[in-house]
């Protein structure tokens, strides 16, 4: 898998050496999440998003991003959270998952955060069941915690 370098300034500066334990950080209704720096590509506001007639609820539509056509899901859509206008805050993370581009509409970006590997517990609900399918793992930041998220299921 080819590994994306962002140009966007949230992540400005993070080439493949250094994306070792570090995560994008999101807002999506009250919780953070966040995922591995490695698939971001870039970061935009939002855009005019076309409809695509028989597509999954969670999936918008596609936008045009210079000249290049890139499907859009709305992970508030893809948890089952309750709908939200977008704003001037909502933003679309553009990533990259097996050389296929795809755009996550969340609240908003937060920041790039060093999680390193030894703060990073298993999901307590990664049971095998559907609940939870999307966590990869919680990681432990002072006294918080980051919902850290499977993006190759998120997006598979």
């Amino acid at each position: 898998m080819q590994k994306a370098v962002c140009a966007d300034e949230v992540v400005a500066g993070v080439d493949e050496d250094t994306q070792k334990d570090k995560y994008l950080t999101f807002s999506l209704a009250d919780e953070v999440y966040a995922i591995d720096i490695c698939y971001v590509i870039e970061i935009i506001g939002i855009l005019n998003i076309t409809k695509v007639p028989d597509m999954p609820p969670f999936i918008k539509g596609v936008i045009n991003l210079r000249g290049k056509v890139i499907p859009v899901m709305d992970v508030r859509a893809r948890f089952g959270l309750s709908a939200r206008d977008y704003d001037e805050r909502t933003c679309v993370v553009v990533v990259n998952v097996a050389d296929q581009a795809m755009g996550l509409v969340v609240d908003h970006v937060n920041e790039v955060m060093d999680i390193p590997a030894a703060q990073v517990e298993s999901s307590p609900v990664a049971n095998g069941g559907a609940d939870g399918k999307y966590v990869k793992g919680i990681g432990k930041i002072d006294d918080e915690v980051k919902i850290l998220l499977d993006v190759e299921c998120l997006v598979g």
